[in-house]
Order: C-alpha cells, then sequence, then structure tokens
C-alpha cells in the first residue's frame, strides 16, 4: 500500500500501572509502583508516585522511603499483553495499517480517522483517544504527522493524555525538544551530537544530511528526513525476521556471586531456547553480555559447531562463557544472545547431530508445555529457587511475541 499521508502514533500512559488499574480500580489516584526482576526495583511508576520522587530504576527498598504510602505490586506481563492485544485490535478497526511497535506503543495510518469520526484531524484524535479509554480502560496520547518520527515526537509531548497534530511551523514545534529525546538516538549518539553543537531536534534539522550520516550512520540519516517531513520509515505490519534474539535483564540484588550468576547464565539459556524453538531458528554464535553497576561491562561471543537450538549445545557455549567472565565488581544486568541465525528448514545437518539429544529437548518442550514453564529445566538453576517460586517471573515482556521491539 502506499505510504499514508499522515501517520499517528499512540502511546499509552503509564502503561503497566493504567493496566492495574483496569483490574483494580482502587488503585486509581494513588501512587502506584510496579516492580521489576524479583521485585528489586521499579520498572513502572504512575504521576502521582513520580511526583514523590520516585524513578525508573529505583531500588524498592530506597522507593518505599521515598513514597512509603506507594502501592507497590509485581509486574503481570500476561495481564499487559491482554490489553495492548486489545488496543492492537481496537487500532485495526480504525485503519487499514497498523504497527505493533512495543507493548503499550503503535504507529498506525490517520488517513481515515476524519471519515470514520466525522469530525476534524483534531477532534478525531480526541474521539479516538475516548474510544479507548471508554472501551479498554487505559489513557493514551496520540501524535499525528507525516513522519514516523515526527508522529512519536507529538504524543510524547502531549502526555499525559493528550493529542498533538504536529503541522505548521516546524521551527516552534522543534526547537525545545531535546535531539536525545529522538527515538532510535541513544546517550552515545546524544554525546556525539551535543559535541558538535546539536542540542534540540531543530538542530539536527539544520544539520547538513550528510554530516549526520557521517556522524550517527544512515539511522541518523533516516531521522534527519524524517524531521524534515519527508517519509522514509514506513509503517510495518508484520515483525521482519530477527537478526538476532536475546534473553536475560536485570539479576535481582546485584552480585558476585559465581554460583548464582551461573545459574541466571543458564535460566536466560533456556529461555533463549524456548525463542529460538518459536521462531524455527539456529544459531551459530552465542554471546554473552554482562553489566556491572548498571554499566555495560564485559561481553563475549562464541562460535557453536553447526546451527543448533539444542539445549547441549547453546547452554554449553554460555556456561563456557561465564566461567571465563570476569567479575570485578557485582553484576547487575546479564543478556545471552543468538546471532547468526537461519531458518531451521534450510540448514544441513551434521552427520554428527545427536538424535539423543534431540529427543530429550523435545520430551522436556512437551512436558513444559503439559504442566508449566519451566517444570522441568537445568539443575544448574536449583541456586535461583527464589526466582522460580515467584510467579511473575515466569512470563516476560520478551515473551510477547510480534512487537517491533524487545
Amino acid at each position: 500500500m502506499n505510504q499514508p499521508n499522515y501517520v499517528a502514533h499512540i502511546d499509552s500512559d503509564c502503561f503497566y500501572v493504567s493496566a492495574e488499574r483496569v483490574r483494580n480500580p482502587t488503585l486509581r489516584g494513588v501512587p502506584v509502583g510496579v516492580l521489576g526482576n524479583q521485585g528489586a526495583c521499579v520498572i513502572a511508576k504512575s504521576y502521582e508516585m513520580k511526583a514523590a520522587g520516585v524513578k525508573t530504576g529505583t531500588p524498592i527498598w530506597d522507593a518505599i522511603k521515598i513514597c512509603p504510602d506507594g502501592v507497590y505490586v509485581k509486574r503481570d506481563f500476561h495481564w499487559y499483553e491482554v490489553i495492548s492485544r486489545k488496543l492492537l485490535a481496537l487500532l485495526k478497526t480504525v485503519s487499514p495499517l497498523v504497527e505493533y511497535y512495543s507493548i503499550d506503543e503503535m504507529f498506525f495510518d490517520a488517513d481515515q480517522l476524519c471519515a470514520i469520526f466525522g469530525k476534524t484531524l483534531e477532534k478525531s484524535m480526541e474521539a479516538l483517544q475516548q474510544k479507548v479509554k471508554d472501551e479498554i480502560g487505559i489513557p493514551v496520547s496520540i501524535g499525528i504527522a507525516h513522519t514516523k518520527t515526527l508522529a512519536k515526537l507529538g504524543s510524547d509531548t502531549a502526555k499525559p493524555f493528550g493529542c498533538k497534530l504536529m503541522d505548521g511551523d516546524r521551527r516552534a514545534i522543534l526547537r525545545d525538544i531535546p535531539a536525545g529525546e529522538l527515538c532510535g538516538v541513544g546517550r552515545r549518539s546524544e554525546k556525539k551530537l551535543i559535541e558538535n553543537g546539536i542540542v534540540t531536534c531543530w538542530d539536527f534539522v539544520q544539520a547538513d544530511r550528510l554530516f549526520i550520516r557521517n556522524l550517527l550512520t544512515i539511522k541518523g540519516e533516516a531521522l534527519w528526513y524524517e524531521l524534515n517531513g519527508e517519509a522514509v520509515q514506513p509503517i510495518v505490519t508484520s515483525r521482519p525476521p530477527h537478526k538476532a534474539i536475546a534473553r536475560g535483564g536485570s539479576v535481582g540484588r546485584q552480585t558476585t556471586d559465581r554460583d548464582r550468576l551461573n545459574g541466571f547464565v543458564v535460566r536466560n539459556s533456556e529461555r533463549l531456547i524456548d525463542a529460538l524453538d518459536y521462531h524455527q531458528v539456529h544459531s551459530r554464535l552465542i554471546v554473552l553480555s554482562l553489566e556491572y553497576n548498571g554499566e555495560i561491562g564485559w561481553c563475549r561471543r562464541v562460535s557453536l559447531a553447526e546451527p543448533t537450538a539444542a539445549f547441549k549445545e547453546i547452554v554449553g557455549a554460555s556456561k563456557f562463557l561465564m566461567r571465563h567472565a570476569p567479575i570485578p565488581a557485582r553484576v547487575s544486568h546479564m543478556h545471552v544472545i543468538a546471532e547468526k541465525l537461519s531458518y531451521r528448514k534450510t540448514v544441513q545437518r551434521s552427520l554428527f547431530s545427536s538424535p539423543k539429544d534431540e529427543r530429550l529437548d523435545k520430551i522436556k518442550w512437551y512436558v513444559n508445555r503439559k504442566i508449566g514453564r519451566f517444570s522441568v529445566r537445568s539443575g544448574d538453576t536449583l541456586v535461583l529457587d527464589d526466582v522460580y517460586a515467584d510467579e511473575a517471573n515466569e512470563y516476560d515482556i520478551c515473551d510477547i511475541y510480534g512487537k517491533m521491539c524487545f
């Protein structure tokens, strides 16, 4: 289909908290914090809790001191997926093109909104916003523009529960928005921009296109075009094949305990194998990344003898990397990543592949789907009984398939 004239970006306000309030209305109007892995820190907070001084990533023991009147709940991605897919289904009734960008953000073709609601574009945005509030129960902010990048900036600057049409004088719109707010501009890229005098989005627009390309590669160049009103990023209605698949995240309380870290590397490897099975791909390269005190500190990779998703090979490679990982400080985050992916139907198997190992993997897969995820798991993870005993850790955001990110 042709690129729409207007692209909309819809962003759920305080999504995890809003989803919790849908099933528990008593949480409305009170400070609410949603806790992440092992309940160690706040991964989402209501505006009331934000006003009290709690930030995303604040450890729970600090959050309680900052906001003692707050209500702290464990995350529940099963429920958040239900609400997310309801929003996705609703948008598909008002748009021929919808991109499932993330659990709480979506892009869609806005060209039909006026015809559907019988109002101006601005009033149609508000009508859609209210329709979402009435039918799903969550507040959203909406931005509409001629490009995805501008539309997302619109919803970002309209929060909370606002709508913004990014038409008119681009300088007036972009001059007060930091370039670091652009989707795709991380901390390193923002630092490069600032070092070259590019502080705001308007500075970004005014910069030479080829200079931006040299500084931030073709991804930065695409942002330059989009900010200048030229759409180069289409609405993608189905996720393209993965170039890499990762599983991991916080390890809860930071630790130097190698036994516990080994348990996490095996846990993340088993979750990674689940994803490889879902996508029906094999991997030829395993990467282990560790963060110390929240900062990336160590990353190594190992090649596998052949493309595989077998437990023995994937876990063996991950444990090998963990044995050689330095622990100069407490580990806060860990990721196990599968790269060099190939579809299983296209892989020529080795004569030395073990049918016995494959049969054991299939039995494990079958039992876990019948009885419950992780019912059968490696003995290496016994040191993480506290993690497996908590149902909140059974299903994570990366287990929600079909999104463009995570």
